[in-house]
């Protein structure tokens, strides 16, 4: 008889155990970790360019398109230079009519026919026809659109067979190797984050954190939102794009916090709650007031539970095996 209630005691046991077990668990503990300063940022490159148009003329030629890899020195776009052409063939015979000229007057004042302010004339004539030949070959040279460093096509503005004019958008580019997050700080917390020793940015799109001491604050401040831009570098990752959501947490100090993993939070309308594993290994839904998540992926807990205490790790799972009399009518 006695080894019969043993064996009952056991198979209830392992029940409770495995009912506990179903779910997967974490313990809300109470420990210290940083204190931090948490803002919304975005990704940007430190270089970054827009090329425009220098000349007008139609588009001849488009040797790249949004997402490719350029190198410096790379031909990108021409435009048609027939103008541009015309006007250096025009300075350069105006420039070889100045030359001789120049020749001739010196000649003549060597032979006393000529004053030496004529010579001085037909001189400043030859520079500035020098001039003009530059200054027309540099703007014939911008019809060949070259890449300026080594990077990535962000976006292409025109096609073949488009007018360009001065100042009309071509592509814009950026360089991958060297990028950054840019956060808001509210004038307030200023001298916090200052006093700072490292910050560490999350990534969202690529679930991943990167962390950083070097950070630089914008000594002028918005006069409307009364913050200050913060630039924090990032390493070089070749899934960072410019635009990319991002949030930044300065560790200022450190400060003793309750926290659950921040997958162990039920959020429903109004309702925030965490399933809770008894001591007999029975789940219960329990409402909690939360804090601000910290750079670990936890999420601080202010009221609702104690030091020690298991939540369920999914609370949708944990739901389901917390009523299965419901769940099987729905």
């Amino acid at each position: 008889m006695n080894h019969r209630i043993l064996v009952g005691v056991m198979l209830c046991a392992l029940a409770l155990t495995a009912q506990a077990q179903s779910s997967q668990v974490a313990t809300a503990q109470l420990r210290n970790v940083d204190d931090t300063v948490s803002a919304e940022a975005q990704v940007e490159a430190v270089r970054q360019s827009v090329l425009a148009s220098q000349v007008a003329g139609r588009v001849v030629e488009v040797k790249a398109d949004s997402g490719d890899t350029v190198k410096s020195g790379q031909l990108l776009l021409t435009i048609d230079a027939s103008e541009s052409a015309a006007a250096l063939s025009g300075a350069e015979a105006q420039l070889n009519n100045a030359r001789l000229n120049y020749e001739r007057t010196k000649q003549l004042f060597e032979r006393k026919f000529v004053s030496q302010a004529a010579v001085d004339k037909a001189r400043a004539d030859f520079v500035a026809a020098q001039a003009a030949v530059g200054q027309t070959a540099a703007v014939h040279g911008f019809s060949r659109i070259v890449a300026p460093y080594s990077g990535k096509i962000a976006s292409r503005q025109v096609d073949v067979g488009d007018m360009a004019s001065p100042g009309t958008p071509l592509f814009s580019m950026f360089d991958p190797a060297r990028m950054r997050v840019v956060a808001e700080v509210p004038q307030y917390q200023l001298a916090r984050v200052r006093a700072g020793s490292h910050v560490t940015v999350e990534i969202p799109a690529l679930k991943q954190r990167f962390d950083s001491k070097s950070f630089t604050i914008l000594p002028a401040l918005d006069p409307r939102s009364h913050t200050s831009t913060v630039r924090i570098n990032l390493p070089a990752d070749a899934r960072l794009a410019p635009g990319m959501s991002a949030r930044a947490w300065f560790s200022v100090g450190t400060v003793r916090k309750l926290l659950v993993p921040a997958s162990a939070i039920l959020r429903r309308s109004e309702l925030t709650a965490v399933y809770v594993v008894d001591t007999q290994g029975n789940l219960h839904l329990r409402q909690v007031r939360l804090g601000e998540p910290v750079a670990s992926g936890e999420v601080e807990v202010l009221a609702g539970l104690a030091d020690g205490e298991q939540v369920a790790l999914d609370p949708v799972k944990a739901g389901i095996e917390a009523n299965p009399a419901k769940s099987g009518k729905e």
